[in-house]
């Protein structure tokens, strides 16, 4: 393995707020907000007393109004407004698929746009969040990484599309009503675009305000992270954030992984295994999701099934069959249904549940790989997409 493999850039994160503008309370952790608080005058026997009370307004009824926290004096209300704002992205648009899937574009600081996916199902409601602009990575068989990095997006920015999208939902709770323990948006998956473990600091921030207990409330359990194997921070993943974990493995070979997964040339398929089977919060009931995309001809054979049983050998998994979402250009074909059935038998009968996740929001360029901003797609003709993809193929 070469450490030298060309799978990362240098990452800058733009502030969200010039220095001299007011801060946005949106993202920040309870003992930053305390901070700003305390510099802002709050004195300090109290700044723990308002972080909750202004956390609570936030999180758990979505007020973005100081003069609406009833609970605080209209002098200390005055204060707020004259340091602090209370801002998410700003929604560009919305397409709603045919099955009920909303795509939203939104835009950060800077002008950045970049896509958050909500997936209606019985019983649940599944938001995919982005965590950086762009992607890191280069994975052959995904439409999100054709589109350049750009930057990291920051914690606020992450949590601010959980709660755009509850916006959307009209899912904030009204005070003083009945609680209602129906969720319209009740998981979330990072899974759009970016590397969520080449962002991480923003991501554990993100996700402990999702999940704190004043707030969204949204259990750990609700919580899946996908990485594509940056192995040194697996084991914190578990440390500090908890969630579930999902891998996007791909492939039984590391001939055939370095192609669709070039990350594997820094950390390869036994280097990253070994990393899953010692990730400490692993048990039966909180198995690794590894995520397989279906590629006709080069990764679906019987004997592509039987090794990846081999390989997950005392690892608590479910595997997740995806047809590959097909996009223009795209250098690969969507193995046939009774091919993916066949894999999917050999999987389920070896002991371990195969879903095959059925494509949703693909009328929209909604579905797993397809996302990318659409400014991105709008400059650029199919051809042009086409002769991209080519070229990074070519350069393997």
């Amino acid at each position: 393995m070469s450490a030298a493999a060309p799978i990362t850039q240098d990452v800058h994160t733009i502030p969200r707020k010039l220095p001299d503008g007011p801060v946005n309370l949106v993202g920040l952790t309870r003992d930053a907000m305390r901070s700003v608080l305390i510099d802002a005058g709050t004195p300090e026997k109290q700044a723990k007393m308002r972080v909750g009370q202004i956390w609570q307004w936030i999180y758990q009824w979505g007020v973005r109004d100081f003069d609406a926290m009833t609970n605080l004096s209209k002098a200390f209300r005055a204060d707020l407004k004259e340091r602090f704002v209370i801002e998410v992205p700003e929604v560009v648009s919305k397409q709603v698929s045919e099955d009920g899937t909303r795509k939203y574009l939104v835009r950060i600081a800077g002008g950045h746009e970049v896509e958050v996916v909500y997936i209606p199902e019985e019983g649940r409601g599944t938001l995919c969040v982005s965590s950086q602009v762009g992607c890191t990575l280069t994975c052959s068989f995904c439409h999100t990484g054709t589109q350049k990095l750009v930057r990291n997006l920051t914690a606020g920015e992450i949590i601010g599309q959980v709660m755009m999208a509850r916006d959307d939902l009209g899912e904030w709770p009204e005070i003083g009503a009945p609680k209602d323990e129906t969720r319209l948006l009740s998981n979330i998956v990072l899974m759009g675009m970016g590397e969520p473990l080449y962002n991480f600091e923003n991501v554990r921030d993100a996700m402990k305000i999702a999940m704190d207990p004043e707030g969204i409330q949204l259990s750990r359990r609700r919580i899946t992270l996908s990485t594509s194997g940056v192995v040194p921070e697996i084991a914190r993943t578990a440390q500090e954030i908890g969630c579930q974990l999902a891998v996007s493995f791909h492939a039984t070979t590391d001939a055939v992984r370095d192609r669709l997964v070039p990350i594997n040339k820094r950390w390869n398929i036994e280097v990253l295994l070994d990393a899953l089977r010692s990730y400490p919060k692993v048990s039966n009931s909180e198995r690794i999701t590894f995520e397989y995309v279906m590629l006709n001809g080069v990764n679906d054979s019987d004997e592509d099934a039987r090794r990846l049983i081999q390989l997950i050998d005392g690892i608590p998994a479910k595997i997740n069959l995806i047809p590959f979402n097909e996009w223009p250009g795209a250098p690969y074909k969507r193995s046939s249904n009774n091919r993916i059935r066949a894999f999917a038998d050999i999987i389920y009968k070896a002991g371990y549940a195969s879903p095959i996740r059925t494509p949703r929001g693909e009328d929209i360029m909604a579905a797993c790989g397809q996302l990318k901003s659409a400014t991105e797609r709008a400059r650029k003709s199919r051809r042009q997409i086409e002769a991209e993809a080519e070229a990074g193929l070519a350069g393997e």
